[in-house]
């Protein structure tokens, strides 16, 4: 008789039990962006490009590490990307750079709540796609969960948000940059199960780069121009947001549901919301606090087990 298999161990484990962390962790460092964008010294489109040009270096020497060590553990070759993937990641990478320049644009002509919340369409827009690729209907905890979420975004932004004649056309760039995010991280888990995370962070980064380049070489005004004279601000930008914020992001989907994943990016607002307080001054009411309370209630009910009905 074969002897019984082991219990999973602590080490088998560990990837999906830091999933959740590191997609909370990977969502806040993302929190810091609009205001590192404002702090460039170039033109928006341009900020977006150096976001990913400047990552790309760091994130190719943590993808070969990894690569490294899986070799070592497994002993095995580790495969190529097929044609095909190659393919679809530079369809991801050519969304992300849309979604990129667009944001950046957005982050310009309207307010930083504004371009937070609008730019993170995509926490919502994740869910539905979830629940039409399952062919199920959510479960009463993630019902619950969704609801505490919008009603506490609402709150949270009720009164900073300004939806006004001003902020228009800033608003509706940043929607049009949260429905490209989506479609990003859509065709991102078409190719999640085939190639490495960094590996595939690293090439969707450098395909989005290149298709960035033209339009911020060709988007520069008079006082934001291509080339930034403070390298600080685009520099934080391309670790905080691109290496550490995308990285553990693109690490937690393989593990996480795309409702979970679309919930935990509404951290970014209430984060968002305490940096107006810290830098700016702006104090936080009592009704932000019940809406922090709200999103930080839906992320504890998303994690919730919850039946699902089947739709087909």
């Amino acid at each position: 008789m074969p002897p019984p298999s082991p219990p999973d161990t602590p080490a088998r484990m560990t990837p999906a039990r830091l999933a959740f962390p590191a997609m909370l962790t990977g969502s806040a460092a993302l929190a810091f962006g609009p205001w590192l964008v404002r702090l460039a010294d170039v033109a928006p489109v341009s900020s977006a490009f150096w976001r990913l040009a400047l990552a790309i270096g760091p994130l190719i020497v943590l993808a070969r590490v990894a690569t490294g060590v899986r070799r070592a553990d497994s002993g095995a070759a580790v495969v190529r990307p097929s044609l095909s993937a190659v393919g679809v990641i530079a369809l991801a990478g050519a969304f992300f750079a849309a979604d990129l320049a667009l944001w950046h644009l957005g982050i310009k002509r309207t307010t930083l709540a504004n371009a937070t919340l609008m730019g993170n369409s995509a926490s919502f827009i994740l869910p539905a796609y979830g629940f039409i690729v399952t062919r199920t209907l959510p479960g009463r905890s993630a019902i619950a969960a969704l609801l505490c979420a919008a009603a506490g975004i609402g709150l949270l932004l009720g009164r900073s948000a300004d939806v006004s004649g001003t902020h228009l056309v800033g608003d509706l760039i940043c929607m049009a940059a949260g429905a490209f995010y989506a479609a990003y991280f859509i065709v991102v888990d078409r190719v999640r199960s085939q190639v490495a995370p960094l590996t595939l962070l690293a090439m969707a980064t450098a395909f989005g780069a290149i298709a960035l380049l033209p339009a911020a070489l060709a988007m520069t005004a008079p006082g934001a121009g291509f080339w930034p004279h403070d390298w600080t601000p685009l520099i934080l930008l391309a670790i905080g947001s691109q290496v550490i914020g995308q990285g553990l992001i693109i690490f937690a989907m393989g593990y996480l549901p795309p409702l979970v994943i679309g919930l935990t990016l509404l951290v970014q607002p209430a984060i968002s919301a305490t940096i107006g307080a810290l830098r700016f001054g702006e104090g936080v009411s009592g009704v932000e606090a019940l809406g922090m309370a709200l999103v930080a209630t839906a992320l504890v009910l998303v994690r919730l087990p919850s039946r699902r009905v089947a739709t087909v």
